[in-house]
């Protein structure tokens, strides 16, 4: 028996044509428009440097300045010229200019790792347990490290950088303790140039192992031969303990100087440094869990600069297992953030700014519900950004190029996109850029004015070729140490 089809209205049928041509209209406008950034991606990939006259505007995006005479805008426009900022407004005539559509994204600056030892980069995740700091110690400079050659420090250095790239990371100061040879330290500042990553290589002696003990005098070397502008992506600092020859060196030389300092016998150590003046702003301290008063007054007084570490110092129990976080705020300073490294963890400074947060939030929350009269205020979601950018800044001695979207200031912008599935509806620029965005939602990239990732495409990348030089350097790692991969050892057996 045949049914009767059911009948169908004029208006029906012309909803239904209408719903039709709508459609295929938006599928031409979706198709024109990935065509342009298919287009885009392909000569934005083959981009070597910046032409100074060349003009970009991010266009109609909610802009996060952390500048407080350019303010927040809830729609605006970014004018770029070569690799610098000219003008934000919320509305900029750009005759000529090439337009980027920032339509439903937060504009933000680039964030800055403050302490990343982007060597281990083939490393990642080797030991996710990693209870203390021997144990990573085990997974690193005792056993792996000891066999790097350079080209495993390229690998390192290149696949760490593209990662921070990815992530929206645009600045790392790359604490490079394992500079085993001038050919060592040559391969991890030419990986940094290479990645296309505003980098701050800091310059180490190696932990353990066999080396050439040409550090530190081959700072002056890779001055001369890489670090001859400082007007460039990449500059160059010293990583060094407290140490009076060093950092008279490093002064001498014009470096700056990164160390790790945890705990009362390190600070004990920087006493005499300061009682002698030797410490000051060009001085950059990570970690900083443990310290007595009168250190922090001794950074405060200074100006030396601080970042914490809000996963590191827990996975590792250094100090007192809880980042520094509010101690640099109860000694009036606002540090900077750091990922430390990706052995254990990931690379993205989305969740260090997280784990600040609620560590900060717990310990005020804590120290109110033990009695204390005059607790700790909570961060604001403004706060942890400011760590991650200005903050960040500060630590790369940077100020006056990055950390903020400002006009005269290079151009180290990250896009996110506030309309993914995760992050929409966006009910808060700030919030969903702390609280809710990861590396998926990070649209574009620009840094010096060259955009390095865009639609969330990474540019200019042989895929191919990274994977095999990082399989090749890993395999070179593993045979050396006798390690067995094992993907779900819940430890890593004693490599040293």
């Amino acid at each position: 028996m045949s049914r009767k089809l059911p009948s169908l209205s004029r208006r029906t049928v012309f909803k239904a044509g209408a719903s039709v041509a709508a459609l295929a209209a938006a599928r031409v406008v979706t198709d024109s428009a990935q065509a342009a950034d298919e287009a885009a991606i392909r000569r934005l990939s083959g981009q070597r440097a910046v032409d100074p006259k060349h003009k970009m505007l991010l266009k109609g995006g909610t802009i996060v300045s952390l500048d407080e005479k350019v303010g927040n805008l809830a729609k605006g426009d970014v004018l770029i010229q070569g690799k610098k900022i000219v003008q934000i407004a919320p509305t900029i005539p750009a005759a000529g200019a090439e337009t980027v559509d920032c339509a439903n994204m937060i504009v933000v600056p680039g964030l800055i790792d403050c302490h990343r030892h982007a060597w281990e980069g083939q490393l990642r995740r080797i030991n996710p347990n990693s209870p203390t700091l021997a144990d990573y110690m085990n997974a690193t400079h005792l056993s792996f490290g000891t066999h790097y050659r350079p080209q495993d420090m390229y690998v390192g250095n290149l696949i760490t950088a593209l990662g921070c790239i990815d992530a929206g990371v645009t600045c790392i100061i790359d604490n490079s303790h394992n500079a085993r040879s001038a050919a060592h330290s040559d391969a991890a500042v030419e990986a940094l140039i290479d990645s296309g990553i505003r980098g701050v290589h800091a310059s180490g002696a190696p932990s353990a192992g066999t080396w050439d003990h040409q550090w530190p005098q081959d700072l002056a070397r890779l001055q001369k031969k890489y670090f001859s502008s400082t007007d460039q992506l990449v500059t160059l600092r010293m990583f060094s303990g407290p140490s009076r020859d060093n950092w008279a060196f490093a002064r001498k030389l014009g470096l700056r100087i990164t160390t790790e300092f945890q705990g009362p016998q390190m600070a004990a150590l920087l006493d005499p440094l300061a009682a002698d003046k030797l410490v000051g702003p060009d001085n950059t301290f990570n970690h900083c869990g443990g310290l007595p008063d009168k250190t922090w007054q001794i950074l405060h007084d200074t100006g030396a600069t601080v970042d914490v570490c809000p996963r590191s110092d827990a996975q590792y129990a250094l100090g007192e297992g809880v980042c520094a976080f509010q101690h640099a705020l109860d000694h009036g300073i606002k540090p900077g953030f750091s990922v430390d490294n990706e052995t254990s963890y990931s690379t993205d400074m989305f969740m260090e700014m997280r784990v600040a947060f609620y560590i900060q939030r717990a310990t005020a929350q804590n120290r109110k519900f033990n009695g204390d009269q005059n607790p700790p205020k909570p961060v604001m979601v403004e706060d942890v950004l400011e760590c991650a950018t200005m903050r960040g800044a500060w630590c790369a001695g940077l100020t006056d190029k990055i950390g903020s979207l400002s006009p005269g200031k290079e151009a180290d912008i990250i896009l996110i996109r506030a309309d993914d599935i995760n992050l929409y509806p966006s009910n808060n620029a700030i919030g969903t850029v702390v609280q809710a965005a990861e590396r998926s939602n990070v649209d574009t990239v620009i840094i010096g004015g060259r955009v390095r990732k865009f639609r969330g495409k990474l540019l200019g990348v042989d895929m191919a070729r990274l994977k095999a030089m990082t399989e090749e350097s890993r395999q070179h790692l593993f045979t050396t140490t006798n390690y067995t991969p094992d993907i779900f050892a819940q430890l890593l057996p004693k490599l040293a």
